[in-house]
């Protein structure tokens, strides 16, 4: 390699970056829409699930959270241009940036939406408890960023540390519940549009088969998908259910404020939350960056985790609430030939339509039904990369790390007002046979889902690896987290707490998923004297 390289370090000639050619629109349609897909489950979430105000979604969320998109698609722009200056070659191709899908949807889920219920059941206006919502959002935000400030510097020591397993069946669980099932439910709501829109997303991307001519498949389905859910429904076929989009520009600027500071104290609560996305989006960095490394394009990881980090800062502190990160498909942009000029385009789109308002313009117009196929393609290559990069032994423990995130999405429709009304969930909570109450054990395993998976998996890859004492440590601080409430919360708003505080019958939980834990943690590590073999199992 070094013989090779040499020539082009003595080239003395002026080197033509060849950063902008066809593959670059069909990358910006494929980065863009994934941005857009996001942002409109966001707002679909909190507008339809949580009854959210969506005028402060569009006007003081979407501007601050696209200007993080903006400033980390032109870093990483430039840094394509850097890198094709420093090695000479035409064919760089830029990282790509957008807005990370499962703590989107998670953070809408699981932060904003019972943030603003919350609130509202407090006594608050719907206009007051969307704003204090946002703020705690911010909070969340700014916290993220400085993690991942800090986790920049570390993030390969957690990656060698917490088994793969652990890191990728956690997050396999969000794309596998959140991601994929939730917007399942918004095709089939409108079938006849969006199995259209599905089909031609897995035709394309799944399939990898091209349409005629290479027209781009995603921009193709959002297009016909679009086209033929308002002429289905204009001509009556798709009954009453038709609401026309109120196709409005919502202008806002992404102004740097303090008003986060009001949301910190509510927003630590949050963190078993916050922690989890932010590793796993630096982890997530680091494996990109040597999959970009691998397809040609040898990128600085340290400066690739720290614009992510600081752009998730800054869009914070700007009123944004969903983080940005590299995206796992670098390989597949560089197949397609794009180089910078799909980054670029991303940013400039995105950044200036959060600001002008055209974004919340095309989040009106494209029904979720049409959007939603995105989110499902994302969630089968989320849960794919999980098997796939494991090995093959460690399978039982991704599918461990998983079922933390079913439990949430359970508990997710207990605390919703319109399926289960405010004051009754207690009602139902304190009817119990025999053991814990179901549905309080349900909302427990639910509450901190993220590092609840992340630790599972861990812990039973080291006991498949024969490591028991590494295991029997997992169960250890699974049990202190479990103490406090920081995993397993059993308080319905999912609050840390000093469990000798607590009720009588809230008290339950955090002791005996102590002891459990513990007693499981004092076994593991009794056993582990016994066990001489130290080859791990055998898969399957």
């Amino acid at each position: 390699m070094q013989n090779q390289a040499q020539p082009r370090a003595m080239n003395t000639g002026p080197i033509t970056y060849k950063w902008f050619g066809l593959g670059d629109i069909n990358g910006f349609f494929g980065l863009m829409f994934d941005n857009m897909a996001n942002l409109s489950f966001l707002a679909g979430t909190l507008v339809i699930g949580f009854g959210f105000p969506a005028d402060i979604i569009y006007t003081r969320m979407f501007p601050g959270t696209t200007f993080g998109v903006l400033i980390g698609d032109l870093v990483y722009t430039w840094m394509a241009f850097r890198l094709a200056k420093k090695t000479g070659s035409t064919e760089v191709t830029a990282m790509p940036l957008g807005l990370d899908t499962p703590s989107t949807i998670g953070i809408a889920l699981t932060v904003l939406g019972p943030a603003f219920v919350a609130m509202k059941q407090d006594g608050h206006s719907a206009e007051n408890a969307a704003l204090m919502a946002w703020y705690i959002g911010m909070a969340t935000m700014v916290m993220i960023g400085i993690l991942k400030v800090v986790m920049s510097f570390c993030g390969s020591w957690i990656q060698r540390v917490v088994p793969r397993a652990g890191l990728l069946g956690s997050i396999a669980g969000v794309g596998l519940a959140l991601i994929g099932f939730i917007p399942l439910v918004d095709i089939f709501a409108m079938p006849v549009v969006g199995m259209l829109s599905l089909g031609l997303i897995l035709y394309t991307l799944i399939a990898r088969i091209n349409l005629p001519k290479n027209i781009p498949g995603i921009l193709t389905a959002i297009v016909a998908g679009t086209a033929l859910y308002h002429l289905y429904y204009l001509v009556g076929f798709g009954g009453a259910s038709y609401v026309p989009p109120n196709l409005e520009l919502h202008p806002g600027l992404p102004s740097p404020t303090l008003d986060f500071i009001t949301g910190i104290v509510p927003a630590l609560k949050y963190l078993p939350i916050a922690i989890p996305f932010a590793i796993l989006t630096i982890v997530g960095g680091i494996n990109v960056t040597e999959s970009a490394r691998v397809a040609g394009d040898d990128y600085d990881t340290r400066q690739i985790l720290m614009t992510e980090a600081v752009c998730t800062l800054i869009a914070g502190v700007c009123g944004g609430v969903a983080q940005s990160c590299p995206y796992i498909g670098h390989p597949a942009y560089k197949r397609m030939g794009a180089r910078a000029g799909y980054t670029l385009m991303t940013g400039v789109f995105i950044g200036l339509g959060g600001m002008l308002g055209y974004v919340s313009f095309i989040v009106e117009l494209i029904p979720r039904a049409v959007i939603a196929p995105i989110l499902v393609f994302i969630a089968l290559e989320i849960t794919s990369q999980a098997f796939l990069h494991c090995p093959a032994r460690h399978t039982y423990a991704v599918v461990f790390a998983i079922l933390p995130t079913v439990a949430r999405l359970l508990s997710i429709q207990y605390e919703r007002p319109d399926i289960v009304p405010v004051g009754h969930l207690q009602h139902l909570i304190t009817q119990s046979g025999h053991g814990l109450p179901e549905i309080l054990v349900t909302i427990a395993l639910g509450n901190g889902f993220i590092l609840t998976g992340m630790l599972w998996g861990a812990f039973l890859a080291e006991m498949i690896d024969r490591r028991l004492k590494v295991c029997s440590l997992y169960l250890v601080v699974l049990a202190a987290l479990s103490f406090f409430g920081i995993v397993h919360s059993s308080a319905l708003d999912a609050n840390v707490y000093f469990p000798w505080l607590l009720t009588a019958f809230h008290r339950d939980i955090p002791y005996q998923f102590t002891q459990s834990y513990l007693l499981l943690a004092a076994m593991v590590f009794v056993l582990s004297f016994t066990v001489k073999n130290a080859e791990p199992a055998p898969p399957g």
